[in-house]
């Protein structure tokens, strides 16, 4: 028997809102990799798919602020100038295009990759953060400057450049950026529903140590949210108490599944990916199994005899249930076969653009699937979609 042909939209360009009170974009953190999520971001743009609610850690946290903090007509251009800023300026960037025409696994290629990450790791990233100087080991101790390698200054200035702090916290979208605090090692979300969000909570979600320099605000310090959980998918499906019908474009940069490492360098690559994961699929099962659960417990409680149904115990089960639906759309980064542990702070121009195609790629691909905008019918009513990869 042959199986039917998936249905699939001609063209993603102009589509209409699709039948949810929220269009969520979810930012997993991943350094250089980011740019895979702006031309994530570039698809939906061309689809008139805007998100309500963004929100992200570290480098997601500045690309979500990036994009609710400009028009929707400005926001990829916005985005391409402070990828562009930062991309690496260096000797090798002329020679770009003769590295991107080797092969993938290449060993010419293999060489740029971590030539280009040297080089930032020596000289920084423009518009991003520069070494320190003296290094902080002869900085003062309880100084900021004697705990990181890295000043992030001039990220302050970029973000006062690129982004209308006004427009993020007067517009109506909803941002929210994940942190972890110094003092308490608890995790923390600066959300424009409790906070009134400025380029220290964007810069605080980024501060991972001992890289880049813990924030204050308030009087508290804040590191990168990735040290906790590097993605707000729970976040924004549970623990923020919001409650509608949501389909969600879950952008992560790390897959949780790989290989078994041949040397101490796949080890180092290995270590990060499971890290930074998050076991992003691990959790969306979770919920949908937890659905799954409301859905038994509602039907039990609509069979309890009236004496039971008015106590206190079955009112609580009642209030607790959520009757809303999910759609959570996955769109993963697939590392290429030259790109190493360095991958995320290699910020040469080539992968840069590399990595935003691969996201605009991906996600015309998954949007052109009509399903993916149908309320979901199922007993968990959560839905997961993922087109691109069955190794994430």
């Amino acid at each position: 028997m042959v199986s039917e042909a998936p249905r699939l939209y001609k063209d993603h360009h102009g589509l209409e809102r699709p039948p949810f009170e929220c269009i969520a974009l979810l930012l997993q953190g991943g350094g250089a990799l980011g740019a895979y999520q702006a031309g994530v971001y570039k698809a939906l743009n061309e689809a008139a798919i805007e998100p309500d609610w963004v929100a992200g850690i570290s480098i997601g946290a500045i690309n979500a602020a990036i994009i609710v903090g400009n028009a929707p007509e400005d926001r990829v251009e916005k985005l391409d100038q402070f990828w562009h800023l930062i991309s690496d300026r260096s000797f090798l960037t002329p020679y770009r295009e003769y590295f991107r025409a080797a092969t993938q696994g290449d060993q010419a290629r293999t060489w740029f990759n971590e030539m280009s990450a040297g080089l930032a790791l020596l000289n920084g990233a423009e518009g991003f953060f520069a070494p320190r100087f003296p290094a902080p080991f002869f900085e003062p101790a309880g100084s900021l400057a004697a705990t990181s390698f890295y000043d992030t200054d001039p990220l302050k200035k970029t973000l006062e450049d690129l982004i209308d702090f006004d427009r993020i916290n007067n517009d109506g979208n909803r941002l929210s950026l994940g942190t972890v605090n110094v003092r308490t090692g608890n995790f923390t979300y600066f959300d424009t529903e409790t906070h009134t969000i400025g380029p220290e909570h964007v810069m605080a979600s980024g501060a991972l140590p001992p890289g880049f320099p813990a924030v204050e605000i308030e009087g508290e310090f804040y590191w990168d949210g990735g040290l906790v959980s590097n993605t707000p998918l729970q976040w924004v499906l549970r623990d923020s108490g919001t409650r509608q019908d949501t389909l969600a474009f879950q952008v992560d940069l790390w897959s949780a599944k790989g290989e078994f490492p041949k040397n101490l360098a796949d080890v180092s690559e290995r270590q990060k990916e499971i890290q930074f994961s998050s076991r992003t699929r691990h959790c969306t099962n979770e919920f949908s199994r937890e659905h799954e659960l409301q859905a038994d417990i509602a039907k039990l409680l609509s069979q309890l005899p009236a004496e039971l149904a008015d106590t206190e115990e079955a009112r609580r089960l009642k209030d607790s249930m959520d009757h809303h639906v999910y759609n959570i759309v996955h769109l993963i980064y697939r590392s290429k076969h030259y790109e190493g542990s360095s991958r995320d702070y290699e910020f040469s121009r080539l992968s840069v653009e590399d990595h935003w195609e691969s996201g605009y790629i991906d996600a015309v691909h998954s949007l052109r699937h009509p399903e993916i905008f149908e309320r979901p019918e199922n007993v968990s009513c959560v839905k997961t979609f993922d087109y691109l990869s069955d190794t994430a």
